[in-house]
């Protein structure tokens, strides 16, 4: 029986941290994807002779795979485990409603050969542009690098894809200003990428800089399909708990469910905020995506920066678990991998980590091997005391010990 709208338990607060494709390893069918061999928080332990990464390493870390320079931990402070994703691809937008909830039987269509003439004729007439550059699968950086320069002589906007279910729009700030490239990746949004070619994904890539120099910026922006089903977001909001969104929550879940939510471009803004909006939060939920592990340095094959993001974000775990009071819950984990060792620039089919701390909870134990990312909204919604029809099966009781 579901509980009414303001009803309020003995709870607090569940804070769900996704490290953007911070991926613990290549799951049964990455073969499939091209993805034998992947596992991105190993691999780039291995490239960097070893992670120093003391706050995970105590929470178990080290316990769910082997990671150089990441000990296993004999009493380790959370419960630990990993998790396999059950809907099909590897993209952003899949993992997070996936974490939320919404598990997806079939696939985000992709474009390895680029998008149809027809298409981005539609594209055209539509968006009003007059032309286009690329239309191919390509590295974010490599393809402004290739045709930014002819964009800055033409104006057309460059257009490519990569092996994720994306349609990418790449201006520079001063030849497309932030309002109009918004403008066409909307419309694009809802005219043009439509029925069977209704991509994840449609996404501003803005970039700034002269030619031979150009560099993104941050002020890209995702423009998601509405989820076809309600997610622990709507559930939660229907409820009456406070939902609050950090880093590009809004535009993965097309801003539903959220009471509130600010758009931060870094893993430190997103920290701070998050950090902020928890010190103040009793009771409800916040759902934090710390992107840099992914946008800049997977996509870029960059372990060294990968690595010395992990070792940010490790530093700055502190600050987080003091806001959180007894009862409360934190949940670390990821959405896909993004390998920075293999040959690839995408996204990676991996099991992601799962850590889940709360303030004297005692020794954490292992909770294995999760058959679905919907173990983490099946759990908060136990957490909160909501009757629900949701795949997956909750950890609750295991994580649950004062």
């Amino acid at each position: 029986m579901q509980r009414e709208a303001g009803v309020r338990l003995n709870i607090g607060k569940v804070l769900l941290i996704v490290l953007d494709g911070v991926g613990v390893g290549e799951l049964p069918d990455a073969a499939r994807y091209g993805d034998e061999g992947s596992n991105t928080l190993a691999n780039t332990a291995r490239t960097v002779g070893g992670l120093r990464l003391p706050v995970m390493e105590s929470w178990g870390l080290g316990n769910i795979l082997p990671v150089e320079g990441v000990r296993p931990a004999h009493s380790p402070l959370a419960f630990f485990g990993r998790m396999a994703q059950r809907s099909l691809g590897k993209d952003s937008t899949t993992g997070h409603w996936e974490l939320a909830g919404l598990v997806l039987g079939k696939e985000f269509p992709t474009f390895p050969s680029g998008f149809p003439p027809s298409l981005m004729q539609r594209f055209l007439t539509v968006t009003g542009c007059s032309g286009f550059l690329g239309n191919k699968t390509a590295s974010g950086t490599a393809i402004i690098e290739e045709l930014g320069g002819e964009h800055v002589r033409t104006g057309f906007p460059i257009v490519y894809t990569s092996a994720d279910s994306v349609f990418q729009i790449a201006a520079h700030e001063e030849i497309v200003p932030l309002r109009r490239l918004y403008e066409i990746c909307q419309l694009t949004r809802d005219l043009v990428c439509t029925g069977t070619s209704a991509v994840g994904r449609v996404i501003a890539r803005p970039f700034v800089g002269a030619e031979g120099a150009f560099t993104r910026t941050t002020n890209r922006k995702d423009f998601s399909l509405d989820p076809p089903e309600p997610t622990l977001l709507d559930i939660l909001h229907t409820h009456g708990f406070e939902t609050a969104g950090v880093g590009k929550v809004d535009d993965l879940f097309a801003n539903r469910g959220l009471r509130s939510s600010r758009h931060t471009r870094t893993n430190a803004e997103g920290v701070a905020e998050l950090v902020a909006r928890a010190s103040h939060m009793k009771q409800g939920f916040i759902i934090a995506n710390l992107g840099d592990f992914d946008s800049l340095y997977g996509h870029r094959n960059d372990p060294h920066g990968f690595a010395g993001a992990l070792e940010e974000f490790d530093a700055a775990l502190p600050s987080i678990v003091e806001t959180l009071r007894p009862g409360d819950v934190l949940i670390l984990t990821a959405d896909h991998g993004n390998d920075p060792v293999t040959p690839s620039t995408d996204h990676s089919r991996e099991y992601v980590p799962l850590l889940c701390f709360s303030p004297g909870q005692g020794q954490g134990r292992d909770l294995g091997t999760r058959g679905t990312f919907a173990d983490v909204a099946k759990t908060v919604v136990e957490y909160f005391g909501i009757s629900d029809s949701m795949p997956g099966t909750s950890f609750l009781s295991q994580i649950r010990t004062m």
